[in-house]
């Protein structure tokens, strides 16, 4: 008899919506439609020209084709610690307390691999950004979940998860802002997870890929940055959407010396790193960052969000203003007759009777039912195309009951 290929764990993997989605695109392109893609948050916009000129001039350098050291070069370990001074204020011992990757989601997948046995826990939000069951899964570690609620503004609420499971837990998980949802967290509540991580023993696991997304006057800031934290708390940067260069695969993990020595130990058996040329136009990059008025791509991204929920409102689809991130979550508009439809049934038909691509809530776990994830990745005139495509459906899919 044949053997099974393909571990069991594989199918816990996480959702699948993912590649539904894909096909639906596939589906309504075949079908002549002009897609206008709002599902992945790839940037479409590049890198400053000094970052690609400073990655082309590296490329050309024969000693960038050597394997690199999977803890990341000095230059963009030390560069990244003067980085996360200069913006949050935090002092890193860059060869104790920060470890480059093949992009934050390259940690966020192992992390678990490095700190978990199996059948040991770690609370994860719902909805969160896939990866974060999908490497509990890996580990062979249970989910806790913790429920993001509107009631409380998509916020952790650490009160939600018993003290019980905060005992068993080996670390906790949580995106501020996140990915799907860009709520802007308090100095507060950062400093609330921190006292609940240090009285259990829990590492607190901060993904800050969007620290530098925030609208208005708020700026998205450090765990590290709360007294105490560097003893129980690490956090994700990635250069992908702050400074655009999500193709080069590029980030870091900072904090506790335990917990990233964890991760450096596995990543050392496991890969060589990344290339010695992106890691160049990286620091390249955060140099630029530190530079005299630096505005990066924020008020680029702000523009988009303003536009795009202003067509919105006016196609009778109220969303509300993210305060930071690429990215809308919007309540899925339901039938005035008491009739629900699905994200993933609004999704699919959204996208095949308009074009308009965008990811059903559920691909984040089952509290994302009830909503869609807009991206913020094409420009205005573009944006404001998919809202008036919605305007015009929006009022027969409800007449029609969500069907």
């Amino acid at each position: 008899m044949a053997k099974p290929v393909g571990a069991a764990k594989l199918g816990r993997l996480g959702s699948s919506v993912f590649a539904e989605v894909a096909s639906w695109r596939s589906r309504a392109e075949a079908a002549g439609l002009d897609v206008i893609d709002l599902s992945i948050g790839s940037p479409d916009l590049p890198p400053s020209e000094r970052v690609m000129r400073k990655l082309s001039e590296a490329a050309l350098d024969p000693a960038s084709y050597r394997y690199p050291s999977s803890q990341g070069s000095e230059l963009f370990r030390r560069k990244a610690a003067e980085w996360m001074k200069h913006r949050f204020g935090v002092e890193l011992d860059p060869d104790e307390e920060l470890l480059a990757l093949m992009g934050s989601q390259d940690g966020l997948a192992h992390l678990a691999l490095a700190l978990c046995e199996p059948g040991d826990a770690a609370i994860v939000p719902d909805p969160g950004y896939p990866v974060y069951a999908a490497s509990l899964a890996l580990a062979g570690a249970d989910p806790i979940l913790l429920p993001l609620k509107a009631e409380n503004g998509f916020l952790p609420d650490p009160e939600l998860v018993p003290e019980e499971d905060w005992e068993r837990a080996r670390f906790v998980l949580l995106g501020l802002p996140g990915n799907p949802i860009g709520a802007a967290s308090s100095r507060e509540l950062l400093e609330a997870l921190v006292a609940k991580c240090r009285r259990h023993g829990v590492v607190l696991v901060h993904d800050l890929a969007y620290s530098e997304m925030g609208y208005g006057s708020y700026r998205p800031m450090s765990v590290l940055a709360i007294p105490g934290a560097l003893d129980v708390a690490v956090e994700f940067h990635s250069m992908s959407k702050s400074f655009h260069m999500a193709g080069c695969r590029l980030g870091f993990l900072a904090g506790s010396r335990e917990a990233v020595g964890a991760l450096r130990r596995l990543k050392a058996n496991i890969d060589y790193g990344v290339f010695g040329a992106v890691q160049r136009a990286a620091a390249e990059a955060l140099d630029e960052a530190m530079g005299p008025g630096y505005a990066g791509f924020r008020h680029i991204y702000e523009s988009r969000r303003d536009a795009l929920v202003r067509a919105l409102a006016e196609a009778g689809w109220p969303v509300e203003a993210p305060a930071a991130t690429m990215f809308l979550w919007a309540a899925v508009p339901q039938p005035a007759d008491g009739g629900r439809t699905s994200s993933r049934r609004f999704a699919e038909r959204l996208l095949a009777e308009t074009g308009v691509a965008v990811v059903p809530g559920d691909a984040f776990g089952s509290e994302g039912e009830g909503y869609v994830r807009i991206a913020l990745v094409e420009d205005e005139a573009r944006l404001i195309e998919a809202a008036a495509r919605i305007a015009r459906w929006l009022p027969d899919y409800l007449q029609r009951g969500g069907g």
